[in-house]
C-alpha cells in the first residue's frame, strides 16, 4: 500500500515521502496519525504543500539575504576593561552581541549568533550570525579600551 509520511519514520523515510509498504503497517500509521494513505486527493494536497512550503522558503531566504548584506556594512563597537600589558577583563558574549544589535534595529535571535573563539583580546573580531540554513552574515566587533 502507498502512503504519504507525515513524520520521519527511522528505516522508512521522511516526512512528506511517498512510501511502499505493507498493508498492517500502513494501516498501523495511519491509525497512528503517521500517515496518509496515497490517494489522488492526498497527492494533490501533498503538492500544494510542497510549492507554498518552496515559496515560503524562497521569501525567507531573499529576507535573509537583505538583512545580511545591511548587517555586514556595521561594526558593532565594545568597551571592555584593561589591566597591565592590556590584559581584558572578560570578553564578549552573544547575548551583548544581541543588545547591540538591537540598539541598531536588527532584531536578531540570541541562538542563531555563533562565536567561535573568545572574544577576550582587543581589536577586530568576526562573528556569524545564521540568519538561515542557507544564509550566514559576517558582523565586524571592535574591542577597545
Amino acid at each position: 500500500m502507498k502512503i504519504i509520511l507525515l513524520c520521519d519514520i527511522s528505516k522508512h523515510g521522511k516526512k512528506g515521502e511517498i512510501k511502499e509498504v505493507k498493508d498492517g503497517y500502513a494501516t498501523f500509521l495511519i491509525n497512528s496519525k503517521k500517515a496518509l494513505p496515497a490517494t489522488d486527493a492526498n497527492l494533490k494536497q501533498k503538492d500544494y504543500i510542497d510549492k507554498k512550503a518552496k515559496e515560503k522558503e524562497a521569501e525567507d531566504i531573499k529576507k535573509a539575504s537583505e538583512l545580511k548584506e545591511k548587517l555586514e556594512k556595521t561594526t558593532l563597537e565594545f568597551t571592555l576593561k584593561v589591566g597591565k600589558d592590556d590584559k581584558v577583563f572578560g570578553s564578549i558574549t552573544a547575548k551583548q552581541i544581541k543588545e547591540e544589535l538591537s540598539k541598531q534595529g536588527y532584531d536578531v535571535e540570541k541562538n542563531k549568533i555563533v562565536i567561535d573563539n573568545p572574544m577576550n583580546s582587543l581589536g577586530y573580531h568576526e562573528v556569524n550570525i545564521n540568519l538561515h540554513k542557507k544564509v550566514i552574515a559576517k558582523v565586524k566587533v571592535h574591542i577597545s579600551k
